[in-house]
């Protein structure tokens, strides 16, 4: 067991070392519904999307469903809020029951607000157009997701979501009206295995895997993507600092569909399990790299208790994205 265990180890941080090692072609522009790709949790935001094998709460759902199976309470909730670029901001929330034996069952739902978009159309005028309006454009994304340990060792995860995007209509000069909206069923799946090595774990997931969408006459994909990552705890190495902290490295290589290989490496440090500070880099990315937050956690007597995170990431020449989640949990 020991044997295979290290087999583990050198395979996957093999994995994670030869990735970005071979340059290839980028593959932009390949996908749509780009909001089911963006970071809707403080905390994992902070961890510069690090969350694989460290998400075990209601927010894992968004990354690996298997980490919902981890919670330590019957109920946790998580709602979030992100204020992205360009004016545009996405909620999110989600809600997590444990039944035991049975495995644990959630709910999750994101949503876009794009802002207030004018409408122009073609015309003979001095401006050459015309205003039309506003143009109703959102998007959002509803799931429903079930976890189970398997063993001791094996936890597995899956979450089915109902997706939609509407981006206005078109008038054509017959008076057609033509409503573009595209909506569909994507599934993510998850697995988390704990070889034996002390809080050693690497799992797996695949997100937003479905069949085309397609607006008028172009079909396109969603953003599918597969992550190989990896989790543990450093001061499993010092044994005084356990009582009243811990460490959390994390590592997830990361394979989309219309990108090349991306690397996201973060840290979680818990102080007497009240305190989180937490940083993280995105690798590969044009305009997203470094980050960092904080996380406060309070308990209640009864098993009542509240967490509230918050993460700043830099987006290069854009502005600074800021995140804020609340989680409640009995």
């Amino acid at each position: 067991m020991k044997k295979l265990n290290k087999i583990w180890v050198v395979v996957f941080l093999s994995v994670v070392i030869a990735m970005p090692a071979h340059p290839v072609l980028k593959k932009t522009a390949q996908t749509g519904l780009q909001f089911l790709k963006v970071d809707v949790g403080a905390r994992a935001a902070a961890m510069g999307g690090a969350f694989m094998m460290v998400g075990n709460d209601a927010n894992a759902m968004f990354y690996n469903p298997a980490g919902i199976a981890a919670m330590r309470s019957t109920t946790d909730i998580f709602i979030s809020r992100t204020e992205w670029i360009v004016d545009i901001k996405y909620n999110a929330a989600a809600i997590v029951q444990n039944f035991g034996n049975w495995g644990n069952v959630g709910i999750s739902i994101i949503s876009s607000d794009y802002g207030d978009i004018i409408g122009t159309r073609v015309a003979d005028t001095e401006k050459g157009f015309v205003e039309t309006g506003n143009v109703d454009v959102g998007a959002y994304a509803f799931g429903f997701a079930y976890a189970r340990q398997m063993t001791d060792k094996f936890t597995l995860g899956g979450h089915i979501k109902y997706a939609k995007q509407h981006l206005g209509e078109n008038l054509f000069p017959n008076d057609e009206i033509v409503k573009n909206e595209v909506s569909g069923l994507a599934y993510d799946f998850g697995t988390i295995f704990y070889p034996g090595f002390r809080s050693f774990r690497v799992g797996m997931s695949i997100r937003n895997f479905s069949p085309q969408f397609k607006y008028q006459e172009t079909a396109f994909e969603l953003p599918l993507t597969f992550t190989l990552g990896f989790g543990m705890d450093i001061f499993d190495f010092i044994p005084s600092l356990q009582e009243s902290q811990s460490l959390v490295l994390a590592i997830d290589a990361v394979h989309p569909r219309d990108y090349t290989e991306r690397i996201h490496i973060g840290g979680e440090y818990w102080y007497m399990d009240m305190l989180a500070l937490r940083a993280g880099y995105k690798y590969n990315y044009d305009e997203e790299g470094l980050s960092a937050g904080v996380g406060i956690k309070y308990a209640v007597e009864g098993g009542f208790g509240i967490k509230v995170d918050y993460s700043y990431s830099d987006l290069g020449v854009f502005d600074a994205v800021n995140r804020i989640s609340i989680g409640v949990s009995f």
